[in-house]
């Protein structure tokens, strides 16, 4: 994890004045930065969110620990600096990271670069930032404080919600919709054509695509993730999504709020993801399937059929040497064989029980 370095030091007093939490120490002591638990010094803060980290966290020369209730009095024990102890550390070291951060950001200037090519018809609010070679296509609509990087392409009609930011060569196509503080990052599409195509005398018939992509707040999408617009009714994101990179959302797919997804994961059209939901990276959802509310996937998992209770699932054969492997496969390939031998069996011995029993 990089250091997070504000232009000016911050104290603890304040930060627990802001996001709460039990200090144990100086409330006047000043931190600077947020840095990993084996390198931060006597001018940062760390945190301990892995209880097995609990050694570490004793011998840290930072000046400040973020931890929890559980951990408090093993650490306590050995490391001699000031301590918030909070219920939740990760979140409570995310919300200062992002403190830190505001301190030194500078927030780019209001206003439309000269390079940039604003339509007629196109409503730009005046604190927006619209910057270098940006295209904004007539009827679209860019609300208070958004910031559109260099290169990025907004289609007719599309709205982008207040306090939401793309970055460079984002592509947001017609009549595309996304909510108030999204971040959508560099090459990503949103609202390209989704794969829909019919079939006569085997060629394939292109069916235009004329749904949406709408899109919530509070969602982030990673870089060069798809997310295709609807056949005739809409893909949607709900509120807090999160995308990582690389990831392919297929047309007139609904994923729920706060769902989270790992890089590379894809999901074929029309699958229905309830809210709360976790992928890990490359995990693969069938299209049409329906998941329910507070389902985890394994990484690289198929989900081939829907999964209507909540819990983890996990659909792929664990690694193993290649000959092992060749063996197993062979004897999956046999269970159906196996099966009808054993069934054979069974009723053999159940008709010898019988007769033994007359």
């Amino acid at each position: 994890m990089e250091q997070t370095k504000p232009t000016r030091g911050v104290r603890l007093g304040d930060l627990v004045e802001r996001f709460g939490g039990q200090l144990v120490g100086s409330a006047d002591l000043v931190v600077s930065a947020i840095a990993p638990l084996d390198s931060a010094d006597a001018s940062q803060i760390s945190f301990l969110s892995n209880s097995k980290l609990r050694a570490l966290a004793g011998q840290s020369t930072a000046a400040a620990l973020i931890l929890s209730p559980l951990d408090d009095p093993t650490v306590a024990a050995t490391y001699a600096g000031s301590r918030i102890v909070t219920t939740n550390p990760y979140a409570y070291f995310a919300r200062v990271a992002q403190y830190f951060v505001s301190l030194e950001e500078q927030a780019p200037a209001p206003g439309i670069h000269p390079s940039a090519v604003v339509e007629p018809g196109a409503q730009v609010d005046a604190s927006a930032h619209i910057g270098p070679h940006v295209t904004i296509e007539a009827g679209a609509v860019v609300k208070a404080n958004v910031v559109i990087d260099h290169g990025c392409f907004v289609g007719r009609d599309a709205v982008i919600g207040e306090g939401t930011r793309l970055f460079a060569n984002v592509t947001f196509h017609r009549q595309c919709v996304i909510g108030a503080r999204g971040i959508i990052h560099s090459g990503a599409v949103i609202g390209g054509d989704g794969f829909g195509f019919a079939v006569e005398s085997g060629v394939y018939l292109k069916i235009p695509q004329t749904g949406r992509v709408v899109i919530g707040d509070d969602v982030d999408i990673g870089s060069n993730t798809s997310i295709d617009r609807g056949a005739m009714a809409d893909t949607v994101i709900e509120d807090g999504v999160k995308l990582d990179n690389q990831i392919q959302i297929g047309h007139n797919c609904h994923i729920g709020a706060h769902t989270a997804m790992a890089g590379c994961v894809g999901v074929a059209g029309s699958a229905r993801i309830g809210s709360r939901c976790t992928f890990g990276g490359a995990a693969m959802v069938l299209g049409h399937l329906e998941i329910a509310d507070n389902v985890h996937i394994s990484s690289g998992s198929m989900v081939s059929r829907s999964v209507l209770e909540p819990g983890q699932y996990t659909g792929f054969y664990p690694l193993a040497k290649n000959a092992e492997w060749e063996k197993s496969a062979a004897i999956v390939r046999n269970l159906n064989s196996m099966r009808e031998k054993i069934r054979t069996l069974e009723k053999t011995i159940k008709k010898l029980t019988e007769q033994n029993d007359d």
